[in-house]
């Protein structure tokens, strides 16, 4: 079991949604794997009931289910749950570069152009990750909607989730297509021009979910010629 360290007992639930959230975004507990609330509640030295608030707390946001008379589980992503979600956040992004074109400073500009060489120099997918997450959410912010950047955010949680899943040995080769997608979007947003800018997005987005998407098919058809069952799974990847 994870080392969990104990945490303060006012807001505990939240304290401990947050704990809970990290430790899933962050691969310590595995797609599928069984949460055991009573262990959970003395790894953080609390009761149960502020471990079960936070365990709804992340199954409002689609990162936990509870399955009847089974219990509680990281939940699994399908093609159908990356698809739609990489279709929001398409949207999200889009919308948030109508406005941003109109909001972008120098800084950010410069900001989101060493976010890009960074990218490019990256060894570790965890650091590359890292400046791609950051040069969205910068967009994001030029959008000057906080509520636009919570749902972003929120839907960044399954994002992230889906390429830990997701298998990871042909970043590299993919490096070259991303970087020039980004820099059309750096270009466009330099030139003030939203409807450019939004033909970058959609390119970028729209490859990124299809290569996910082949990966996560790639993933079911290895697991089912180990013999592994796919029955507990909440959709069909082919769906």
């Amino acid at each position: 079991m994870v080392e969990l360290s104990q945490i303060k007992r006012e807001r505990a639930a939240d304290s401990i949604y947050e704990a809970l959230r990290h430790a899933i975004l962050n691969h310590v507990f595995q797609s599928g794997e069984r949460l055991d609330v009573r262990l959970l509640a003395r790894k953080f030295d609390v009761s149960a009931t502020p471990v079960k608030s936070a365990i709804q707390m992340l199954v409002t946001v689609g990162l936990v289910e509870i399955k009847p008379r089974s219990g509680t589980f990281v939940a699994r992503l399908t093609a159908r749950d990356v698809a739609e979600t990489f279709d929001l956040r398409r949207a999200l992004e889009c919308l948030a570069a109508e406005s941003a074109v109109h909001n972008v400073t120098d800084n950010a500009l410069r900001h989101l152009s060493d976010l890009i060489d960074k990218m490019r120099g990256s060894l570790r997918t965890e650091d590359h990750s890292k400046y791609n997450t950051d040069f969205h959410r910068t967009l994001i912010r030029l959008s000057g909607n906080h509520k636009l950047l919570g749902v972003y955010d929120a839907l960044h949680a399954h994002i992230r989730i889906a390429r830990i899943h997701s298998s990871q040995e042909s970043w590299h080769a993919r490096l070259p297509y991303e970087q020039e997608e980004h820099v059309e979007i750096l270009d466009a947003l330099r030139k003030r021009d939203a409807p450019g800018m939004i033909r970058a997005l959609t390119k970028h987005i729209n490859r990124a979910k299809e290569v996910l998407l082949e990966s996560l098919k790639g993933q079911k058809h290895e697991r089912r010629a180990d013999g592994r069952s796919f029955s507990d799974t909440r959709d069909d990847l082919q769906r």
